[in-house]
């Protein structure tokens, strides 16, 4: 797999085009799935569906084949609400990564960059929703003007991402297929957010959401449709209506490869391809290739079971390396698939987060304390861990970027992060932790044994065993670890509110950066950093909850953070990128264990155009979106 050593210069003192390769059209072909529906008159041919400069795409530049069509692409999740994985495989974007993580134009023909602040958006002419209607910047206009500043249905305003200190952009629509987004200082994070694994739908389909809304709908029929759906308001029925990325209302017009078929109230839930999709082939032929996607709601347990009896073409999630021996038994025993192991792409599998905003002030004090930290991030053998998980497929080292990235350093990896128990004991000896009771715990000043409580989610194995070994090596330095597992949502609620002593949780979910990808997840921006939940929730709120920052490294970060927004070159933000990383990989916020585990991806022999190689990541990838599931074909081209 190319190494992702990509670089995406954003911001420039003139325009800077961000154009999709426009390729002559070829001869079109008309789907076999669509065939009657156009010789029956209920669909236009091909040539009317599609915009007047689809996107074209050359699989063999690719390194891949051209495809036929037909099919049904068999997958499993393990809860209804995981229909949005079609939103997150499907990975239509404004912008979009290629399999390089260049960002790219995707449902947008072309955009440009203005001094780094204005971005003006071409549409596709002739683009199209999912049920036939044109896809222009009216669009945009009404999320903007009618969703996102409509106090009823959005009470905070316009969401976050578009506020750059505290200032929103200005939105100019000159033209069915022009969009303007204006900032009076560079934003060189917009771009990114827009091709994230859930991304920021900055458009709807107005012709369908309107007759939801008080300012366009007819107020009795309204009222009616408010009435039938025993909701409390015109803006409760709009929000259960505009639902782009749970993909759970069927009637809602999208722009993704598939749409869905069926009204999701069964355990197996129903994808078609979409009539209107902007991507052919150099042959003509429109993607997708797959005609239909078959999801199959299962229990968590099961999904091994299943796909080992060759019940799924295409599977990932609900698969754990622990699965690997099971898979492995199915495909050498004729189940008629491959196994592949796409090393995972966040910046750790298993990170331990010390509670720098513990509500207890005496432990608060002594997590806050760095050498407490490093100390116990050399009294754990990851060596053994990965091993003991992994059969050392994984890697060892402290949470930071991964080696794809161009800010990866191998001494942020090791710092701090080689089993050292010597020089973890040296350390809590000279904070005054000498002291110890006759099984080995040291003693904290009232006398207490030195116990740290670790709460997880309770949902992954092998975070279990994982601390199980680190609660034998803590233990030869002298602390005791007592696990607690939670539910997914109580373990948010402790932390937040500072009764978590420590967490478990992944590292940042994307660990090949960029210098165009913003690194505010490093600095105190967010609660959902266990570290400094409290300070995260100041910044988010404004100062009306959480806690200021009082800590001269994180107040170093947010600074950085702000910097970063404001820098001009490519050289200062990768500059910023890199001091970040080192304040990290010094202080220890998150206590990093293990990278790159293995992610076992089950795909149908019968499967074509999926890699062997890659990684398995949220953001940037939306897991398999990056790969382009569009492009993938039956070599039969037949159901199952």
């Amino acid at each position: 797999m190319n190494r992702l050593a990509c670089t995406f210069v954003l911001l420039t003192a003139f325009i800077t085009p961000l154009k999709a390769f426009a390729a002559e059209l070829p001869e079109l072909k008309e789907a076999e799935f669509w065939r009657e529906s156009v010789e029956h008159g209920v669909l236009p041919p091909i040539d009317q569906r599609l915009p007047e400069n689809p996107i074209v795409v050359d699989l063999s530049a690719k390194g891949r084949v051209t495809g036929q069509q037909g099919g049904t692409l068999r997958t499993m999740i393990t809860r209804s609400k995981d229909i949005r994985q079609m939103v997150v495989y499907g990975y239509a974007r404004l912008m979009g990564y290629d399999e390089n993580y260049q960002l790219m134009p995707d449902i947008l023909e072309d955009v440009k960059v203005a001094e780094g602040r204005i971005f003006t958006f071409k549409l596709r002419k002739g683009h199209k929703w999912s049920d036939g209607n044109p896809f222009t910047s009216a669009d945009f206009q009404y999320w903007w003007d009618h969703v996102a500043n409509n106090e009823e249905l959005a009470p905070s305003g316009p969401p976050a991402f578009l506020k750059l200190d505290g200032e929103l952009p200005r939105v100019l629509f000159p033209d069915e297929t022009t969009v303007l987004f204006i900032w009076s200082k560079p934003n060189p994070g917009f771009l990114p957010q827009l091709a994230q694994a859930r991304p920021p739908f900055i458009y709807r389909p107005a012709h369908f959401l309107k007759q939801f809304h008080a300012d366009f709908a007819d107020p009795d029929e309204l009222a009616q449709k408010i009435r039938k759906k025993k909701v409390r308001s015109w803006a409760a029925l709009h929000n259960k209506r505009d639902n782009m990325y749970k993909f759970d209302n069927h009637r809602l017009p999208t722009l993704q490869p598939w749409i869905a078929a069926d009204t999701g109230k069964e355990s197996r839930r129903q994808f078609v391809r979409n009539p209107y999709y902007h991507r052919i082939d150099t042959n003509g032929i429109q993607l997708p290739y797959i005609d239909t996607v078959e999801m199959s709601i299962v229990g968590r347990g099961l999904v091994a079971a299943k796909t080992n009896a060759g019940e799924a073409d295409l599977q990932a999630r609900g698969l754990n390396f622990k699965d690997v021996p099971i898979l492995k038994k199915g495909e050498t025993e004729g189940q008629d698939y491959k196994v592949f192991l796409w090393p995972n792409g966040t910046s750790s599998q298993i990170a331990i987060y010390p509670n720098l905003n513990h509500a207890d002030p005496k432990w608060r004090r002594l997590l806050r304390d760095r050498n407490f930290r490093r100390a116990l991030s050399l009294g754990i053998d990851r060596r053994m861990i990965n091993r003991a998980l992994y059969f050392g497929l994984a890697s060892e080292g402290n949470m930071t970027v991964l080696p794809p990235s161009p800010f990866f350093s191998e001494e942020n990896l090791r710092n701090w992060a080689v089993y050292n128990p010597e020089k973890a004991n040296q350390i809590l000896d000279e904070m005054g932790f000498s002291e110890r009771r006759s099984d080995g715990l040291r003693l904290l000043p009232n006398g207490r044994p030195m116990r740290i409580v670790v709460e997880t989610a309770g949902e992954r194995e092998e975070v279990g065993n994982a601390l199980q070994i680190i609660a034998d090596t803590w233990r030869d330095i002298g602390i005791g670890l007592i696990v607690r597992p939670l539910d997914r949502d109580i373990l948010r609620q402790h932390v937040f509110s500072g009764q978590t002593m420590a967490a478990v949780w992944y590292g940042w979910d994307n660990g090949i950066p960029t210098s165009a990808t913003s690194p505010e997840y490093l600095a105190p921006r967010a609660q959902e950093f266990f570290s400094w939940p409290k300070w995260g929730q100041y910044y988010q709120t404004g100062g009306s909850a959480g806690e200021e920052v009082d800590m001269p490294k994180p107040k170093r970060l947010m600074q950085l953070a702000s910097d970063w927004e404001k820098a001009g070159t490519d050289d200062r933000r990768s500059a910023i990128w890199r001091e970040m990383l080192q304040i990290h990989a010094e202080e220890m916020y998150g206590i990093g264990i293990l990278a790159e585990a293995p992610q076992p991806v089950v795909v149908s022999n019968r499967l074509k155009n999926v890699p062997e190689k890659a990684l398995w990541a949220w953001d940037p990838g939306a897991h398999f979106g990056i790969h382009r599931p569009d492009e993938f074909f039956f070599s039969d081209g037949e159901a199952h």
